[in-house]
This record gives structure tokens, C-alpha cells and sequence, in this order.
């Protein structure tokens, strides 16, 4: 119960703040949250240098929504800041969350089939102007 009021009182410390989701993303949620626990905490400027430097197909991804969110700063009607201002933005938050399976059949030897499940992923990030 402190925890989650703890919480609300940040968020209603924030002054600048952007919500980016993408949404049904065909790759295992666990590929993504290898990606995605390495950029939670770190400026927006930080995080993009780590990413560029990421093996991970998963990381070009969270490229582009952290891209995305930054744009939405920069662009938008309500708050529109600099670019300076939005790389020295922090990701307060950053989850990857298990989207709908598709379950496909491979046939087998002696008419038998083995699932193939095909995994989604949910991935939100959040960027604020309070420290971590």
C-alpha cells in the first residue's frame, strides 16, 4: 500500500512525461526483456547509445519506440521541448509484457504434430523529468 502511494505522489511530481506502447510485436517477451532491463533508469541519450551498440535484433525495436517517444516530446502540442531536453530525460519506467500466442501445428513423423507456438510482445516505455 506506501509503495503504491509512494508512486502516485511521483507521478504527480512530473512535469514532463510521455507514454509509448507498441503493441503486438512478434518476438518472445523474454528476448525483449533482456533488451529492455538493460536501458530502465538511464537518460534517453544514454540509452540510445547502448542500444546502437546491442547484438539484439530486440534492441532495434526499442530503438524505434524510444525514438518514438522522444518525437511525441518534441513534437507535441501540450509540451514541446528541445532536443537537448528530451536526451536528458530518464526512462522511469520500461516493461516488456506477453501479448496473444499464435499456435501453429508441424507435422511430424507418423502423422503426428508438434506445436509451434509464436509468441508477441507488448513493450511500453515511459520517460520523465524526475530522477530515479
Amino acid at each position: 500500500m506506501l509503495v503504491l502511494v509512494k508512486q502516485q505522489q511521483e507521478r504527480r511530481q512530473r512535469k514532463v512525461e510521455s507514454k509509448v506502447q507498441l503493441k503486438w510485436l512478434r518476438m518472445s517477451p523474454r528476448k525483449m526483456r533482456r533488451v529492455v532491463n538493460e536501458v530502465r533508469g538511464l537518460t534517453a541519450g544514454e540509452a540510445f547509445t547502448i542500444l546502437r551498440f546491442m547484438p539484439f535484433a530486440a534492441a532495434r525495436e526499442v530503438e524505434k519506440v524510444l525514438k518514438s517517444a522522444l518525437f511525441n516530446l518534441i513534437n507535441g502540442s501540450k509540451t514541446s521541448i528541445s532536443e537537448q531536453q528530451a536526451q536528458d530525460l530518464r526512462i522511469v519506467e520500461a516493461y516488456a509484457d506477453q501479448g496473444p500466442t499464435l499456435y501453429r501445428r508441424k507435422a511430424r513423423a507418423r502423422c503426428m504434430a508438434m506445436p509451434i507456438m509464436k509468441r508477441t510482445t507488448h513493450v511500453t516505455l515511459v520517460l520523465s523529468d524526475v530522477e530515479v
